[in-house]
């Protein structure tokens, strides 16, 4: 039996995880809409052996933009470029299912992974911002358990899509001239709550089949519609045991839906902070801290708790909150529980937070980093993670560079791609059309 291996993925945030990484004097403040500084982090990623960089994405103003880069350009156009760039690092692309149509998605997706060859995932969220509802006509936010009936249907209809051609439809015989075969492309003819497709989709069944399915929600909706569907999840977790205690809770709920407990690649949040010494690294985050604008801070806190600023003393602990019905209730219980358990004043709760952040940050020497790395690994806290260097891209490089090697040492990491998809990348099986071999409707020859 081969030895489980770790998977590490790249949250391509724009200049870097921290609000202040665009002022460092390496940065390049329009980097956010530089395709060429995305195509530069992916190989940077490639080089270190990397499963796929990821796409956050927000379909609106929604940050202080006049303080800080923001998610900007949509993900998959990008990740297009970076497919034409590159040989072997995942894509993965975050494509709301609250304002999108399952038929676009599925055709975009199996679009991408074919350009790509087979590298690319689709982020389901249900997104739960009302900016962006209000540019979708929606006067308000759709309610949490509604988002997500809906998210769950918008799933299974994008796999029923991308099923709809089996592997062997498209014949392309110019002898015979017979070019696809129609009885092996299905009509999957879906009625439902929210939708109703008649299918087929316009393209052909893409290199992995599906392109891998990646959720991130962490609420009891959220985990259901990932345990039901998702192929790899990003998460948050502050601690080992938070950790393990989601992968059972995840893994359980997998198998409640007669899928097998290990179907799911579990990939929590962590920035990275990194210096030749302990004292460097923690010179660079105060750094990097001491460039936040504290208004900044405030102001991203404040929309993670779903309050007033007005309501956040600095120098006091946070008041109690109520748990927020319709916004991101991963973010809101990681955040109310890190300044919990710590005992930590709001002040010191946004500097934990690297300025707003909300994910884990280890600041430590690449030798901790991987000793850190190693131990939630090696307690099954996490299959991988989802990093967010500090500085894009010299902190992801510094990465690769120190911290990689070490993770190879150790024999958790590879040193080679093995595969060339991202289902490969991953461990993942390449799942086969439920239309192959049963009677099913067929389009018309």
């Amino acid at each position: 039996m081969s030895q489980r291996q770790l998977h590490l993925n790249v949250n391509l945030l724009h200049s870097g995880v921290y609000a202040s990484a665009w002022r460092l004097p390496d940065s390049d403040p329009g980097a956010f809409f530089d395709v060429g500084h995305y195509i530069n982090v992916a190989k940077i990623a490639e080089r270190g052996k990397f499963d796929a960089i990821f796409l956050a994405d927000t379909p609106a103003v929604t940050d202080r933009i006049d303080l800080r880069p923001f998610l900007s350009m949509e993900p998959t156009i990008v990740l297009a470029s970076v497919a034409a760039a590159t040989s072997r690092i995942g894509l993965i692309a975050t494509a709301s299912t609250t304002y999108n149509e399952p038929y676009n998605i599925a055709r975009r997706f199996a679009t991408l992974d074919h350009a790509s060859r087979g590298r690319v995932g689709w982020n389901a969220v249900t997104t739960a911002d009302a900016a962006a509802g209000r540019n979708f006509g929606l006067p308000q936010v759709l309610e949490h358990k509604a988002r997500y009936d809906r998210a769950k249907e918008f799933v299974q209809v994008v796999h029923a899509l991308w099923d709809s051609w089996e592997d062997d439809a498209f014949v392309g015989d110019k002898a015979t001239a017979r070019f696809v075969d129609a009885s092996k492309v299905h009509a999957i003819k879906h009625r439902g709550a929210h939708y109703n497709v008649d299918g087929p989709l316009n393209v052909p069944r893409s290199p992995q089949g599906r392109p891998v399915t990646v959720q991130a929600g962490g609420s009891s909706d959220g985990r259901d519609l990932a345990a039901a569907q998702a192929e790899a999840v990003f998460t948050l977790s502050q601690s080992i045991a938070d950790g393990v205690a989601y992968a059972r809770d995840l893994r359980s709920r997998a198998v409640a839906y007669g899928r097998p407990s290990d179907s799911i690649v579990i990939l929590p949040g962590l920035a990275t902070v990194i210096g030749g010494t302990e004292a460097e690294a923690k010179r660079r985050q105060d750094e990097l801290w001491d460039l936040v604008p504290i208004q900044y801070s405030l102001s991203r806190l404040a929309g993670t708790l779903q309050v007033s600023p007005d309501l956040l003393e600095l120098d006091k602990p946070l008041p109690d909150l109520p748990v927020p019905v319709n916004a991101n209730q991963t973010m809101f219980h990681g955040t109310v529980n890190l300044a919990r358990k710590g005992d930590l004043t709001v002040r010191e709760l946004l500097k934990a937070l690297g300025g707003g952040v909300g994910h884990r940050i280890i600041v430590g020497t690449p030798e901790q980093i991987a000793d850190d790395i190693a131990a939630w690994f090696a307690a099954g806290a996490a299959d991988g993670f989802n990093l967010m260097p500090d500085v894009l891209p010299s902190g992801l490089a510094t990465f690769v560079d120190e911290v990689v090697p070490l993770l190879q040492k150790r024999g958790i990491f590879r040193r080679d791609y093995e595969g060339t998809t991202l289902r490969e990348h991953l461990g993942l099986a390449r799942p086969p059309s439920r239309y192959a071999d049963r009677d099913a409707t067929a389009v018309s020859a």
